[in-house]
């Protein structure tokens, strides 16, 4: 089987050597008879700038990377993820909760004890007993609300054990509801990382998904989700982040080790890729 990877930054700085070691993983994994491309994960508007987009496209062929076109921006397929959210809806897993951040914090300090999950305490449930009548006179008065999944009703609809391949960890089975009922939607991001990039994969026939460590609890989710809505399960390999001689990994505010700095420092595409070939 042809091996299908991806490299999908997104445009809210520059890229770092991280990232360069990220694609270079990622290019490897596909190997010469794979593929390599590149997606532009671009939902946050507010954060995204054009240009960084351009810097993104600039700096991977500095590094002599290739990848297939047109590239895959996620913004231009917003009503895409729309389509993912009206079939979860229709499934009656997604609820609205207008919760502020303070709402919940005050909630979960009353309950005292709230179970916790890799984003923090979970959230306690408050709004998933609004009745229909409430949630659509909210919603008309202008209410602003995000779209949750249901997480006890999505795991019940699926009715069994899921799995998945992880190439650095061996098999893995999903407990997604490490997550609770998580945000797949909001107001001013009409979409998640969740619901774009599981979406996506599938679409783009992604066979081996390579991404840092640190979102190794997020394919918890993705499978329950790739299950609710018919996708192909993909491979994983979780690689281990790249950090700095204080142990402390790349960020795109860590001016000083973007690939456009160490361009200007006079560092050659094969410095760069010695240093970041460390997977």
């Amino acid at each position: 089987m042809t091996v299908i990877t991806r490299f999908a930054p997104s445009p809210t700085g520059y890229l770092h050597l991280g990232h360069a070691a990220s694609a270079l993983f990622s290019a490897k994994q596909a190997g010469p008879d794979g593929r390599f491309l590149l997606r532009i994960e671009d939902i946050d508007q507010t954060r995204c700038r054009p240009e960084y987009l351009d810097a993104i496209y600039e700096d991977l062929a500095w590094l002599g990377f290739e990848w297939d076109v047109p590239v895959r921006v996620q913004s231009d397929h917003f009503a895409d993820y729309q389509a993912v959210l009206d079939r979860l809806s229709d499934m009656e897993l997604l609820y609205p909760c207008f919760c502020t951040r303070k709402d919940i914090q005050a909630e979960i300090a009353r309950i005292g004890n709230a179970p916790h999950g890799p984003d923090g305490a979970l959230y306690p449930g408050t709004c998933r007993q609004c009745s229909p009548t409430e949630r659509k006179d909210r919603i008309a008065a202008g209410e602003s609300y995000a779209l949750r999944l249901d997480m006890a009703a999505a795991i019940k609809q699926v009715g069994k054990e899921l799995a998945w391949f992880d190439r650095a960890s061996g098999k893995q089975i999903a407990t997604p509801e490490i997550f609770g009922d998580v945000v797949l939607a909001r107001k001013d991001t009409p979409t998640s990382y969740h619901i774009s990039v599981t979406h996506d994969d599938d679409l783009q026939g992604i066979t081996l998904v390579t991404r840092g460590e640190d979102l190794f609890f997020a394919s918890h989710l993705h499978r329950l989700l790739q299950e609710l809505l018919g996708y192909d399960v993909p491979e994983y390999h979780h690689h281990g982040l790249l950090t700095g001689p204080d142990g402390k990994r790349f960020a795109k505010r860590d001016k000083s080790r973007t690939l456009r700095s160490m361009r200007e420092e006079g560092l050659s595409p094969a410095d760069v890729i010695k240093l970041a070939d460390q997977f």
